[in-house]
């Protein structure tokens, strides 16, 4: 049965690339759960790794809509029913493969090393060999971070990498230290 499943999926990643493909996504996985005859279909698109940001709800409905068109004329579908659903990675997705890295160059990521410390860092550049960071320099809490020299990592030395969830970039932050003076309403 697993080899079965493994099968659909990967003849669905080939058969409903170029459909995704079409709605300016990109297919980066497929995930087949079966239950009884009836199985679930997870589709997750990205964007492609040119673009940055992340996926609309108007474009992850456009393109489920047209995920399930193809899969209603599939010429190969065995006719069992099945439950479409179609997401976007997320934040919480682990940084797997290049692309991954260069869709968050400029973000904040964790990186587990296989040799070496853990480390915390903004993404400046991704090559073909690996990730160059600015790392943040731990300091006492309530202090600004201070970042480090960039440090170059390359994929083979990478165990793990996530993005991190920031709320405001520093640079962003229009209540930080370069922020001009403004009175609310109240204080005026």
């Amino acid at each position: 049965m697993r080899a079965e499943v493994a099968a659909e999926t990967q003849r669905l990643k080939t058969y409903l690339a170029p459909t995704v493909q079409m709605q300016g996504l990109f297919l980066e996985d497929i995930e087949i759960k079966m239950a009884g005859a009836h199985r679930t279909v997870h589709v997750v698109v990205d964007l492609p790794e040119d673009q940055s940001g992340g996926v609309s709800l108007d474009a992850i409905s456009v393109a489920a809509q047209a995920v399930s068109d193809a899969m209603d004329n599939d010429p190969h579908d065995d006719g069992r029913p099945y439950s479409l659903e179609v997401s976007s990675p997320g934040v919480s997705r682990p940084l797997t493969e290049p692309r991954h890295w260069r869709r968050n160059v400029g973000r904040m990521v964790s990186v587990s090393a296989s040799r070496g410390d853990d480390m915390m860092g903004r993404i400046v550049s991704v090559d073909d060999d690996g990730v160059t960071l600015i790392p943040e320099i731990p300091v006492k809490k309530g202090m600004k971070a201070k970042q480090g020299d960039p440090v170059h990592l390359p994929f083979a030395n990478i165990r793990k990498g996530r993005v991190e969830v920031e709320f405001a970039h520093l640079e962003d932050d229009p209540a930080g230290e370069d922020a001009p003076d403004e009175t609310t309403a109240e204080e005026a």
